[in-house]
């Protein structure tokens, strides 16, 4: 097994990584920066207003892209498995 193989998976496990967290992260940013505003418009700095509307709403995007979340998970986990023969060969 050479080094360029190794750092290809951990590549492909990083950009894996980064698509899958994409959706909560970016729901919870966008949430929280339109929360913000209001919060700063409003002079109303209550900790769970910004808190409980995050929490749902990346909950929502994990119901919503949950399936293709998974479906990506699981198609690199299975190129990992395809690859033993070649890794260990």
């Amino acid at each position: 097994m050479d080094y360029n193989t190794i750092m290809r998976i951990a590549q492909e496990a990083l950009e894996v990584t980064m698509w899958v967290c994409a959706p909560i992260l970016l729901t919870g940013l966008a949430l929280g920066l339109l929360i913000g505003m209001l919060q700063a418009a409003t002079q109303i700095q209550e900790m769970t207003l910004s808190f409980i509307p995050k929490m749902i709403g990346m909950g929502a995007a994990l119901l919503i892209a949950g399936p293709w979340m998974l479906a990506m998970l699981v198609e690199f986990t299975q190129g990992l498995y395809e690859r033993i023969p070649y890794l260990i060969g």
